[in-house]
């Protein structure tokens, strides 16, 4: 059953669960969408990011995904990220699953989809975020720009007490600069919720292996000094 809104959002109710859906034209248009059921179910230290989930699709200023730097684009490596290469996670499982539906020109969003209907952690997937110039040391120096730094997570699930940040990798084991793109997403959910950085996980996939890290371990290096995010 499909209801519109709006011109930028839709609800899809499928067995009893409902999916809201935003059309955001950040440049081009992402469908962020969020499973209502399990958003309001997020409370206790979590409340913000409830309150973030709920409102974002309204409230985000979209005019900053139309200029200026995105995580996705970075080019740079963060020390003290030690990644792990696991195997046999579930959510390569739950990739192979959503990959036998799609093709191989909408593989992305149909993982996206797959894990937002079926998987009992996923909470949200393309999730638009913002950090300010303000909010982080050296924003200038880091990003090239005067522009805010703006991405979109493609899979946001709670696991085992943690908010867990994933983005699909086609092809993980060749990725250089993933784990600089979910760092920044873990550290912009982080400003926008008031969660601390230790609450949060990240990690890059694909269908056969999955690389972790955590991002409070993080740091760069400015003027031979080590200089820590947090």
């Amino acid at each position: 059953m499909l209801d519109f809104i709006n011109s930028s959002l839709f609800l899809i109710r499928k067995r009893g669960k409902m999916i809201k859906n935003y059309a955001l034209k950040h440049g081009w248009f992402y469908y962020y969408r969020l499973r209502e059921d399990k958003v309001k179910a997020i409370n206790g230290n979590f409340s913000s990011l409830r309150s973030f989930l709920e409102n974002v699709g309204i409230n985000c200023p979209n005019e900053y995904f139309n200029k200026g730097p995105r995580s996705s684009s970075l080019t740079f490596k963060i020390k003290g990220l030690k990644l792990h290469c696991l195997q046999g996670h579930e959510i390569n499982a739950l990739a192979r699953e959503a990959l036998k539906l799609a093709n191989s020109r909408n593989a992305h969003t149909a993982i996206e989809l797959f894990l937002l209907k079926n998987d009992d952690k996923t909470m949200a997937v393309e999730v638009p975020l913002w950090l300010e110039t303000n909010e982080i040391a050296f924003f200038n120096e880091l990003f090239k720009s005067k522009d805010p730094l703006t991405g979109h997570i493609d899979i946001l699930r709670l696991e085992n007490d943690k908010i867990w940040i994933w983005d699909y990798k086609p092809n993980s084991q060749q990725e250089i600069y993933a784990s600089t793109q979910t760092f920044f997403y873990a550290y912009m959910l982080s400003k926008r919720t008031n969660i601390d950085l230790d609450n949060f996980r990240c990690g890059y996939f694909d269908s056969n292996y999955a690389y972790v890290f955590n991002p409070a371990k993080a740091s760069i290096v400015k003027d031979n000094s080590l200089v820590n995010f947090i």
